[in-house]
């Protein structure tokens, strides 16, 4: 059918719906590891959710690179729905410094009135959290250096520097999950477990989705999909890590620093 607009209408696809079942099948998992300790479901919609999101990607890669249905209106389009995604990424975190706040300006009864309460040991912010803190930061200098280097078309210093940021993300997800196994205190302890490990484990999952949006990147960047003027899938990830990086910042100084 002969397309005489500017605009990108979806074809039919079936990954939305294999998505959601996915989703619903990982959800349920979880629900039996909690409470029976199998994890058999939980594996099957992880392994449901994976496929479908390579398989989408895919699907979406070949819609930007080879079919040419991202125009300029798309991409504008794209955009926006990404700095909305962004926002209400942000709102999300808004509600957990909220929650933070919230008991530990006006500390309850229950609670001893103090925080944080009493008998939770915190951690050494000059310690494990100052060291993620610095990491995340050189990761937003490497990403912004891959992105520079994109808009000159210097693809092997673009590749070099998504590398550097990829490591440093798995390098922070590794320390984080040591910091957890080492953690004085558990969900279980009070209101502080509870905000802590919500907080922080919801950021530590969002640099995993990150570090996996830039692994894409950096595949399709070796594969030459991106010029200096057609880069968005790039683009984005950028964004999002960035967007990774300052709530970061607030976690720290916050959480880890005002809060211990």
């Amino acid at each position: 059918m002969k397309k005489n607009h500017p605009f990108h209408l979806v074809d039919a696809s079936p990954w939305p719906i294999t998505g959601s079942i996915g989703t619903m099948t990982m959800t349920s998992g979880m629900v039996m590891w909690f409470h029976n300790y199998n994890i058999n479901l939980l594996m099957l919609g992880m392994m449901i959710n994976s496929l479908t999101m390579f398989q989408w990607w895919r699907d979406i890669t070949r819609e930007a690179t080879f079919q040419g249905l991202h125009t300029s209106n798309v991409v504008k389009g794209m955009k926006w729905g990404m700095l909305m995604f962004i926002t209400s990424e942000v709102f999300f975190f808004l509600s957990f410094f909220w929650e933070f706040f919230h008991n530990s300006l006006a500390p309850s009864m229950e609670i001893g009135m103090m925080w944080p309460p009493k008998g939770i040991m915190t951690f050494d912010p000059m310690n494990i959290p100052l060291l993620n803190t610095m990491i995340l930061l050189s990761s937003g200098i490497t990403i912004t250096w891959a992105h520079h280097s994109l808009l000159e078309n210097n693809f092997n210093q673009s590749n070099q520097s998504l590398l550097v940021t990829m490591i440093l993300g798995i390098y922070f997800s590794i320390l984080q999950g040591y910091e957890y196994y080492e953690a004085p205190f558990t969900m279980a302890d009070s209101i502080y477990g509870s905000t802590f490990f919500m907080a922080t484990g919801f950021h530590g999952l969002h640099v995993l989705i990150g570090t996996t949006f830039i692994f894409v990147s950096f595949m399709r960047n070796s594969k030459f999909h991106f010029s200096s003027k057609h880069h968005f899938g790039f683009e984005a990830s950028a964004w999002y890590w960035h967007f990774v990086d300052v709530i970061w910042l607030f976690l720290y100084i916050l959480i880890y620093w005002w809060g211990s």
